[in-house]
């Protein structure tokens, strides 16, 4: 025993030791995209920034804080020219205490928040001395600049998400500021950017911070309760005041996670798929939608067998549309897979168009409603039923338009022909609408949740607000440790309560530079 803990206090040391190496480090990356462009950005963050600068421009001092100087950029071993660019020096704020390792656990319990004094102007990115060069973007350029920055001591290359990791250690944002930040990165549409833009400046931190001190209030109370109440010194109803409490914060918990996980979809996708029978045109519809030929279209039923994935940008949102199989009952071993998966991704849908033979399906609603009900599980997701191969129609289908304009009982309807492209407009405009009610306003009331991650420890939370009813009326040293657990929870999000194990996790999947 006495090894093992002897042992285990070694590791403890060398970790230490790793960290504190790590945080004196200085690192380098090219910040901006790779690959031939105008201008580049390299950023460098820690103590060697401003000797990094000095080598590099041959100057003696940095160019005043915060703002763009011209200067001919230099291998420092050579002296050779290696371009000609913009710099920008961003000092720490004065005030930072760097004890990276030593502040570890009192991270834990959220006392990590940033204690610095600021300067008047902007601060760097990581709460660290930070350069940032700005360089013609040839890759010969790139290479020699990112050359002469490994050659200089106390320099190495930056981690993906470094960066941002330092940053959030200095206390300049917290965990759901940096996942936001990762979100606007990987934004690929507008509702994806304004959701990722709105977490990145802190809302959705903000609202769990403020149920964090509503419960810390609560907290105070309901234990100044138990040690003096015996006293005389503490009013009977502070009891009832903080029940009040707990329910109405359990109750917006509760909302909260009842968004119908709008901020997750937006930020993933919402997963449609493409159902129907055989030889109806699932395939030819997916090639409309994409613009191009992603699946294979043949005259022969049966010609998909497994799925096939694209994502889409649809009025601003995003969409991961899949084709599946024909549905039917197959005697091919293959096809039987194939149509296994295609009810499997149905289940997983989160929107599904349906789609049907527009010349082979009854014109009355109740006859159309019947066909779709024996394609569709009973439990099925939103849908919008496509009536394909409408240039086959005889005469005008004005039965079948006028069907598809009724609506209820039927889901959204329209008539399509892939082959002439007509109705596209019309199918996605109801795309649009089904997107938009899925994925809601993303600028409009509270944040949403984007991540599971987020979902789980406000389960956990609401979980331990339910156990506090019970508790209450037990023993109320037992309700106060509830009301701690749900603090603990709810600092996990942000980040201020055992933010380690997540770290890895969250900056893993960011890129080199960020």
């Amino acid at each position: 025993m006495a090894l093992r803990r002897a042992l285990g206090a070694a590791g403890r040391r060398g970790a230490q030791r790793l960290c504190s190496a790590a945080a004196s480090d200085t690192i380098f990356a090219l910040s901006s995209g790779h690959g031939r462009c105008g201008v580049a950005v390299i950023r460098t963050s820690g103590p060697g920034s401003r000797g990094a600068l000095q080598s590099l421009t041959g100057r003696p001092e940095p160019p005043p804080p915060r703002v763009l100087a011209l200067r001919r950029i230099r291998d420092p071993d050579t002296a050779e020219p290696l371009d000609r660019g913009l710099v920008v020096w961003f000092p720490a704020p004065r005030a930072w205490s760097h004890a990276c390792c030593r502040g570890r656990g009192r991270q834990r319990e959220g006392i990590h928040r940033g204690a610095m004094s600021h300067p008047a102007g902007p601060q760097s990115f990581t709460g660290e001395d930070c350069a940032e060069l700005h360089v013609h973007g040839g890759p010969a350029v790139l290479s020699g600049v990112l050359r002469a920055l490994g050659r200089l001591p106390g320099l190495r290359p930056a981690e993906p998400g470094e960066f941002t990791r330092r940053a959030f250690r200095r206390g300049k944002l917290d965990l759901t500021a940096a996942e936001g930040l990762g979100d606007l990165i990987r934004a690929e549409t507008e509702a994806q950017r304004r959701q990722a833009l709105r977490q990145m400046e802190g809302e959705l931190g903000r609202l769990y911070e403020r149920w964090s001190e509503t419960l810390t209030q609560a907290l105070a109370h309901l234990e100044a309760y138990i040690d003096f109440s015996e006293d005389d010194n503490v009013e009977e109803e502070v009891l009832a005041r903080v029940d009040a409490t707990v329910r109405a914060l359990a109750q917006q918990i509760g909302a909260h996670l009842r968004d119908g996980r709008r901020g997750e979809l937006l930020r993933g996708g919402v997963h449609a798929v493409i159902a129907g029978p055989p030889n109806v045109g699932k395939s030819s519809l997916l090639n409309l939608l994409c613009r191009r030929p992603a699946a294979i279209v043949s005259p022969v039923a049966g010609t998909t067998r497994d799925v096939v994935e694209v994502a889409l940008n649809v009025g601003g949102y995003p969409l991961v549309l899949s084709d599946t199989a024909g549905l039917r009952e197959a005697t091919d071993p293959i096809e039987q897979e194939g149509v296994s998966r295609a009810r499997e991704r149905l289940k997983q849908a989160d929107l599904v168009l349906a789609v049907l033979d527009a010349a082979a399906v009854p014109t009355e609603p109740s006859g159309l409603g019947a066909a779709l009900g024996s394609l569709l599980p009973p439990t099925s997701p939103p849908c919008i039923l496509v009536l394909n191969k409408a240039d086959l129609l005889r005469g005008d289908g004005a039965a079948l338009r006028d069907a598809c304009a009724r609506g209820d009982p039927l889901p959204p309807t329209t008539l399509l022909s892939c082959k002439t492209g007509e109705g596209l407009d019309r199918l996605l405009e109801l795309l649009a609408r089904q997107l938009a009610r899925l994925c809601g306003d993303p600028l409009a009331g509270s944040p949403s949740l984007t991540q599971s991650r987020h979902s789980l420890h406000l389960g956990d939370c609401a979980a331990a607000l339910a156990r506090y009813d019970r508790e209450r009326r037990r023993d109320l040293g037992l309700a106060a440790e509830r009301l701690r657990l749900a603090r603990r929870h709810l600092g996990r999000i942000t980040g201020h309560v055992g933010a380690e194990e997540v770290l890895d996790i969250i900056f893993r999947d960011f890129c080199v530079g960020k």
